[in-house]
């Protein structure tokens, strides 16, 4: 169980969103009731991708989004997104940063 002040675990971020976004949606839930557990999970994930991309974001920050209790749990897990891209790609934090036009 996650307790108050702590992220969720990076691993569980997907599924947590996706729980939250089917529930904001009733008219979704309602139209996938009749499908398989994994075709409901496939199709809320394209409507979930779709979301995103109609907000014009990428899947994983609406991810964020949707399981950051605060603006400032959100920065924190942008930065930490932000970090592992840097480090994948071999650049320092503040380079990568620069370079992309991220805000710290």
């Amino acid at each position: 169980m996650i307790r108050e002040n702590e992220m969720i675990p990076k691993e569980a971020r997907i599924d947590v969103a996706l729980e939250k976004y089917l529930a904001a949606t009733p008219s979704l839930q309602e139209e996938i009731s009749d499908l398989s557990p994994q075709e409901q999970k496939q199709q809320a994930q394209w409507a979930f991708e779709d979301e995103a991309e109609s907000r014009g974001i990428e899947p994983w920050e609406l991810v964020l989004e949707l399981v950051a209790e605060s603006p400032e749990e959100l920065k924190a897990m942008r930065l930490e997104v932000h970090q592992e891209v840097a480090e994948a790609l071999g650049m320092d934090l503040k380079d990568y940063l620069e370079l992309n036009e991220i805000d710290d």
